[in-house]
């Protein structure tokens, strides 16, 4: 697997006929020994010639893995049955058992490795080359020539080669291949970039942060590689099954030759008998449908989280950053009297222009959004535990907490005052009065706006399997239990530290339940590592997130969570058919065949082969695999 900045992989019709070549060979070999002209010119059977090759190839890795693992595999029975199917003379039967065992190899490697299309896809995504800022003038360098430091420019259509973060210009960044959503981001000074998007439109300098292995992109492409690599629990029960199997084949075949006294029995039990659908039936599946994750910006870190997560009944939610988008947002403006909402506003973002508050910023942004007035202030004040104060174009104007009511001179609007927070607390919300002169004029309320996607993505989990669903948060229970009613969460646990959340997910496992839970991937990080499935949001650009986490959505649409727990549950399918129906159900049904005297050596192998491009072939399926 290439990582950005390094050579690109060789296209996808070259890897295709070096691995066709030897099945292709082998293939020309059998049809050659065929002919009658060449049968009746060689002092031997033909088919001596692709069947020694074939057998070779087959032996020499049967060697090493027998060697490696120290056990009997797979191969075993293959080499047993080549050797047989010499002794008895059926040459162009053993060239054929060569041919369809190396042929199956080459037919798994060759779906197999549109499995791996997606992260290929993010490799080309990023450019050969950046330009570069170097000895006062713009260069061209090779991505790998690229440092942390470097200032680097990105044209509009150009694919951004490093992560780093704007130093100069605006720009529209199609983001989809990292983050899987559609709709461009816009970009301006300050704001990340991550190698592997494109730039829509607009230019900007950026100061990289990150290069080539180390960027975002290059470590979805480790973890898709770790992926499949790593083995889930049914597959090595699989392997462990295979281990067993062996002997109990080799003592079906000494019961064949002791009842029948038919060594071509024997060869035909051998042929069918080889586990290989059955040692398929799990990597096959885990790996297409970590592919198809992966395409849609979610990384499933190996078959263990795959696996547990097509078992998953518990799903814990934390709220900030997770249900809501993390953010503070103006969610009312009220006046009182005669006064207007957006009067109430625009004071508001005066006398808060001057601070670094994060209720601050929302007011005046949402002053800004509104086009109201810019007003000037002086003489900014901050009381600690009661808000701020200013001068605003010559009146005393005042933005603060409940605290506030407590030192006003005028009874006007106090009780409007009153009303109003107790109201927006109700609805979770942080509430402010705002007073002028002395006189309570009106009220604002802040809140972390919810994702509008929330209660659907709680919904399709419920239509995934999932039976209960739960909320830890570190938030005020009023806010918590507000949030969680507009999404339909019934089960909310509030004010809860990191260790706390950790050991609520405990307590769901002592239940029996198997978890999964879902947040950022920084505080969350214990509840994360403990639960059966941890889950972050938006790891775009956010190393914690995708190290800790089994699983990492790399956008912020929460409606993908339904669709993977879906994908679990429909592998876990797949791989069941594929070891009860394809690999279990034909092998036992060709070894009574085969005992029977009704498949022949060659038979057997065809059967035996035809069986395990079906386990490949259904598990292709979860390429394409969508919930909705």
């Amino acid at each position: 697997m290439n990582a950005p900045g390094h050579a690109p992989a060789p296209p996808a019709w070259v890897s295709w006929l070096r691995k066709a070549s030897f099945p292709g060979s082998l293939l020309l070999l059998i049809l050659a020994s065929l002919l009658p002209p060449l049968k009746r010119a060689m002092p031997v059977d033909p088919a001596v010639v692709p069947m020694l090759i074939g057998g070779a190839v087959i032996g020499y890795r049967t060697i090493v893995a027998t060697i490696e693992t120290r056990r009997l595999t797979a191969g075993s029975l293959v080499v047993l049955a080549l050797i047989g199917t010499a002794y008895v003379g059926e040459y162009i039967a053993g060239a054929v058992v060569a041919l369809m065992m190396i042929g199956g190899e080459w037919l798994e490697d060759l779906t197999l490795e549109k499995t791996r299309n997606a992260v290929r896809a993010l490799v080309r995504l990023t450019p050969d080359e950046a330009t570069v800022w170097e000895a006062d003038e713009w260069r061209l360098r090779p991505v790998s020539a690229v440092t942390p430091g470097d200032r680097v420019l990105i044209r509009p259509g150009e694919s951004v080669p490093v992560d780093g973060t704007i130093v100069e210009g605006d720009a529209v960044l199609d983001e989809a291949t990292l983050t899987g959503e559609s709709t461009p981001v816009e970009k301006t000074v300050g704001d990340p970039v991550f190698a592997g998007t494109v730039n829509a439109s607009g230019a900007v300098e950026v100061t990289a942060d990150k290069v080539g292995a180390d960027t975002t992109l290059g470590t979805i492409i480790r973890v898709v590689h770790e992926a499949q690599e790593r083995k889930g629990s049914t597959q090595r029960a699989a392997d462990k099954f295979a281990t067993y199997f062996t002997p109990a084949i080799l003592l079906i075949c000494a019961g064949v030759w002791f009842v029948t006294h038919d060594l071509m029995r024997v060869m035909a039990v051998l042929v069918i008998a080889c586990p290989c659908a059955l040692v398929l039936a799990t990597p096959t599946a885990v790996v297409a449908a970590v592919g198809n994750a992966a395409k849609r910006g979610a990384l499933i870190k190996g078959g263990v989280v795959l696996e547990q997560l097509g078992r998953v009944d518990a799903v814990c939610f934390d709220k900030t950053g997770t249900l809501t988008r993390g953010k503070l947002e103006l969610a009312d403006a009220t006046g009182f009297g005669d006064v207007d909402g957006a009067a109430v506003l625009a004071l508001a973002a005066a006398a808060e222009s001057r601070s670094e508050h994060p209720i601050a910023r929302a007011i005046e942004d949402a002053n800004a959004n509104a086009d109201g007035p810019a007003m000037e202030s002086r003489s900014f004040a901050q009381a600690f535990g009661v808000g701020v104060r200013a001068d605003v174009e010559g009146a005393d104007v005042w933005v603060g907490n409940r605290r506030l009511l407590d030192q006003l001179t005028e009874d006007a609007g106090r009780d409007e005052a009153d009303r109003y927070l107790a109201e927006q607390e109700r609805k979770g919300r942080t509430a402010l009065v705002v007073s002028r002169d002395g006189i309570c004029i009106g009220g604002l309320a802040t809140a972390d706006a919810l994702r509008p996607e929330a209660p659907d993505a709680v919904a399709a989990l419920r239509e995934a399997g999932v039976s209960r669903v739960a909320m830890l948060t570190g938030d005020h229970e009023t806010t918590a239990r507000a949030i969680a009613a507009q999404v339909g969460i019934d089960e909310v646990v509030a004010q809860l530290l990191p260790t706390e959340k950790l050991e609520a997910v405990e307590r769901m496992k002592g239940e029996g339940l198997v978890v999964a839970m879902i947040g950022d991937g920084v505080n969350d990080a214990p509840a994360l590592t403990l639960a059966d499935v941890g889950i972050a949001m938006g790891a775009a650009g956010t190393d914690v997130a995708i190290e800790s986490a089994g699983m990492a959505l790399m956008g912020e649409d929460l409606r993908l969570l339904g669709d993977m727990f879906a994908l679990g549950r429909r592998t876990l399918r797949i791989i069941r058919q594929n070891i009860w129906v394809f690999a279990v159900g034909v092998n036992l049904a060709g070894i009574a065949l085969a005992s029977g005297g009704f498949l022949s050596p060659v038979m057997a192998a065809v059967v035996h082969n035809i069986a395990s491009a079906f386990v490949v072939l259904n598990s292709a399926r979860l390429l394409a695999f969508r919930a909705r």
